[in-house]
């Protein structure tokens, strides 16, 4: 029968809908299909969302290219000859967005197998355990016991200055660059500024990043933030901290910008272009929570341990929701969410043992609490604290720049947190993830047999400097 326009539009019937297929989103479906629910996704771009298309995946290839660009500019560091070597930024960034491409089909294929049914269009929610789709004016209605939203966040704009995307960018636009930046100005170093501050000097920019903390990657331990702000500077980059941008106008051939220094002097400064990346603002609009009374919190839905919101059968994860905004956060509540709805009793989430990496050259890894948050929180410390000059592996592959702290409660040996700056941190941090996770005191990590030649000896020598047993320092 064909359908009048008049007539309401049809149902589809779930057990689960997943609002946004980012990485909460897609991987909560992934884990509800497992367990036998009915499981739609809605999503309104692409599968996967902004970290396999737009953020994580796609800026890790760009840093890849410029870190082996890095290293052919410094063969003679490693015994080599290169010549006539250059980078070609449309080539660069072809190779970026093939590989956010051949994800997208991953996530694709995985919806297939896991038989999710995957509905594009704008999802919103018009009554509980009911949500509309609409895609080039057609609406569909879907109904289902339960909903997670998981509509993710988006770059936030300076207000007197928005992205253009031609001279001043947010990732988005930082990603696909329409020309090569000859002076680029990045405006914050939390990771994602200072990602693609790396990338840019690396790829020959000269670059000033302002910072309006004290330091840069602020949320780290302060220690790095120091050796960090070290490297960047010997590398060629301009760091500005406690400094602040007044005002930012784009011209058709750059950015004029004013900055404020922390001594209160206001300077006038040019550049070619200018990177945004100043937090970022959750995608709450538009997607029916006001008509259902879901309690937010600065925007961010307020939800408990199980990823619920004070909405039943609403549920909300990932970077709609309180911080760390991190995609393996966001999946882990997909997991969460998954298995609560299902019936099960899942472990609740602690931040506390929620690492975070930042891709910069030297790479940033943390997990826990800093020193001084360790400190505040009351708790007496034992500090160990191992230079990456002190491991041969480090020293074999040319990257004996770095260190790794560990902080530990002197009563317990509880491990409080583990900070490091260096190569291949990003991979290394895992280790004392575990052991955070399984609860492991002082004597597990100093009775673990670490492999030789590995840069990971080093997380064993950090904790027995703690202890003031560190064997090679």
């Amino acid at each position: 029968m064909l359908q009048n326009k008049m007539d309401p539009p049809e149902m589809s019937n779930y057990d689960l809908i997943v609002l946004g297929s980012g990485p909460g989103g897609y991987v909560a479906a992934i884990r509800a299909a497992q367990l036998g629910l009915k499981t739609a996704i809605v999503e309104r771009e692409n599968l996967g969302g902004i970290c396999l298309n737009w953020g994580c995946i796609p800026t890790k290839a760009l840093l890849r290219s410029a870190e082996i660009y890095h290293y052919m500019q410094h063969a003679g560091d490693y015994g080599l000859t290169a010549a006539n070597i250059s980078a070609d930024i449309d080539a660069v960034v072809k190779r970026s967005r093939g590989v956010a491409k051949q994800l997208n089909q991953g996530v694709t294929h995985l919806m297939k197998k896991n038989k999710i049914t995957v509905h594009m269009g704008d999802g919103k929610l018009t009554a509980p355990g009911k949500l509309t789709v609409t895609k080039d004016g057609n609406a569909e209605e879907l109904t289902a016991k339960n909903i997670i939203i998981a509509t993710g966040a988006r770059a936030r704009d300076l207000p007197f200055a928005p992205a253009d995307g031609k001279r001043i960018w947010t990732y988005r636009h930082a990603m696909v660059p329409p020309e090569m930046p000859k002076k680029l100005l990045v405006i914050g170093s939390g990771a994602i500024g200072i990602e693609f501050a790396s990338f840019y000097n690396d790829m020959g920019a000269e670059v000033t990043v302002v910072e309006m903390m004290d330091r840069i990657v602020p949320v780290e331990d302060a220690d790095v933030s120091t050796f960090l702000e070290k490297a960047l500077k010997k590398q060629g980059m301009t760091i500005l901290t406690g400094a602040g941008v007044q005002s930012l106008k784009a011209s058709a051939t750059g950015v004029t910008a004013e900055i404020k220094d922390k001594d209160g002097k206001v300077a006038k400064s040019e550049f070619t272009h200018c990177i945004v990346a100043i937090g970022i603002v959750p995608n709450t609009e538009n997607i029916g929570l006001e008509a259902l009374g879901v309690a937010t919190e600065r925007g961010h839905i307020k939800t408990d341990p199980m990823c619920r919101t004070n909405v039943p059968g609403l549920w909300a994860i990932g970077d709609v929701t309180a911080p760390p905004w991190l995609a393996h956060k966001a999946s882990h509540e997909g997991v969460i969410a998954a298995e609560a709805i299902a019936g099960g009793h899942p472990h609740a989430m602690d931040p506390k043992n929620i690492p975070g990496c930042t891709y910069c050259h030297p790479q940033v890894a943390s997990v826990g609490l800093t020193e001084a948050k360790a400190k505040e929180a009351g708790y007496e410390v034992k500090v160990g604290n191992f230079p990456f000059i002190g491991n041969g592996k480090a020293i074999a592959l040319g990257e004996a720049e770095g260190f790794i702290k560990t902080v530990f409660d002197a009563k317990t040996g509880e491990l409080l947190g583990a900070h490091m700056v260096g190569a291949e941190v990003t991979e290394l941090i895992q280790g004392y993830t575990i052991g955070k996770t399984a609860e492991l005191v002082e004597a597990d990590f100093m009775h673990t047999v670490f492999p030789h030649p590995t840069l990971s000896e080093m997380m064993h020598e950090s904790v027995l400097g703690a202890y003031g047993k560190m064997l090679h320092m």
